[in-house]
């Protein structure tokens, strides 16, 4: 089957999922209420969720299943970008995107990451240098380095005004349309929902509407 298949258990306190999807579509939104679960199924599909379950293929081919196989989380082929970026303050950009090339087959190089999210140039760059568009693109970039298999993205464009919305918006159309990368994005916003993907998924309380 072509798209995104997935099935997902996680438990966190009192609080349940369990979600299953079948996608034709490889752009998927997953929107909900506050609460409803979006951040905890990104996070599982991620591997920061402890003792979920999950099954994943993208386009067919697995690519998690934890009853059969518990990979390290840098090792699943999954990019995670957090809404507020998470960059090391400690590090350079370029380091920071560098961060996991050693995990990787064959990464795509620091400078190539960063012009795919128009940052050429910003390599010797500190975190605390960036605006928030911009730390949010580096964020993107380091998720992209390693090629992952499907990129997840948590509220991208939360705190960001309209300019650095739309730049960022069209990073993000430009690399679904020139990478292929399938995605999954969390969004409370339409604009996000209708500009970058093709499929919607609604949770409520732990489970799909």
């Amino acid at each position: 089957m072509s798209g995104l298949d997935f099935r997902v258990r996680a438990r966190r306190d009192d609080f349940e999922l369990d979600v299953q999807v079948q996608a034709a579509s490889s752009t998927l939104a997953i929107v909900g209420r506050s609460g409803a679960g979006k951040t905890t199924l990104l996070q599982a599909l991620a591997g920061l969720a402890p003792r979920a379950e999950v099954r994943l293929a993208v386009d067919g081919r697995a690519v998690v299943d934890t009853a059969t196989r518990l990979d390290p989380l840098l090792m699943r082929g999954v990019g995670y970008v957090f809404q507020d970026g998470r960059l090391f303050p400690h590090l350079s950009v370029g380091a920071n995107v560098a961060f996991g090339a050693r995990y990787a087959a064959a990464p795509m190089s620091t400078a190539e990451a960063l012009a795919l999210v128009d940052l050429a140039g910003f390599e010797d760059r500190r975190p605390r240098s960036l605006s928030g568009g911009e730390a949010r693109r580096a964020a993107l970039a380091r998720a992209l380095l390693p090629r992952p298999r499907l990129l997840l993205l948590d509220e991208p464009f939360t705190g960001l005004d309209d300019e650095r919305r739309a730049r960022l918006t069209g990073n993000l159309q430009r690399l679904r349309d020139e990478t292929g990368v399938p995605l999954i994005l969390v969004s409370h916003d339409a604009r996000d929902v209708e500009q970058l993907t093709d499929h919607v998924v609604e949770l409520r309380d732990g489970r799909v509407v």
